[in-house]
């Protein structure tokens, strides 16, 4: 799919209307904790020869989901709008530049089973923009090609025990991460938008 495709496919009207508002299944326990609101930003990158989404590898020490991959998000502050938000943690995050994303409205709101509440915004990356990981919060970042994102076979499910129940999440494809639990349910509602 091209830059001009993309762009095409997320102007449509009620683009996200069908996929719906997204639960993880990875969530710890049976009842999930009160929401707390946050916000990520999910960056297409608008490369006309691999198009693709930017993701990270939190860092190994963090206290809450260490070494998971993420979009750039976190915690919306009082006051701050999703996209507020999510241009905020992304600078914060990896050094993204708050003014580079064009942003291109929300998915619906996703609730982890650890008690977030997470508003995605679409954010399209022209070629030119830097990073600059924050080591002591992402360990890398990298990208997951567009064309394994519109690939419906490419998502899989997986089952797992945690805590005496057994669990099932997306897990999609790629050479070097793990990229699962809210991260995969987000892009599997993205492709699945896209893909119309």
């Amino acid at each position: 799919m091209s830059p001009a495709e993309l762009r095409a496919r997320l102007a449509r009207p009620g683009v996200f209307a069908g996929i719906g508002a997204g639960f993880s299944e990875d969530s710890p326990g049976a009842d999930p904790p009160p929401a707390r609101a946050a916000a990520v930003l999910v960056p297409l990158i608008l490369d006309d020869a691999a198009p693709s989404v930017l993701l990270t590898r939190r860092a190994a020490h963090l206290a809450a989901h260490p070494g998971q991959v993420s979009f750039p998000g976190g915690r919306i502050e009082p006051g701050e709008t999703p996209e507020e938000a999510a241009l905020r943690e992304a600078e914060e995050e990896v050094g993204l530049a708050r003014h580079w994303p064009e942003l291109h409205g929300r998915m619906p709101p996703h609730r982890t089973g650890t008690g977030y509440v997470i508003t995605p915004v679409i954010g399209l990356l022209a070629p030119g923009f830097a990073l600059r990981p924050d080591p002591a919060e992402v360990a890398r970042a990298f990208t997951l090609p567009l064309a394994t994102l519109l690939d419906p076979d490419a998502p899989r499910r997986e089952r797992a025990a945690w805590q005496g129940r057994l669990r099932e999440y997306w897990v999609w494809p790629h050479a070097e991460e793990r990229i699962w639990g809210a991260t995969a349910s987000i892009l599997v509602n993205l492709a699945r938008a896209l893909r119309g």
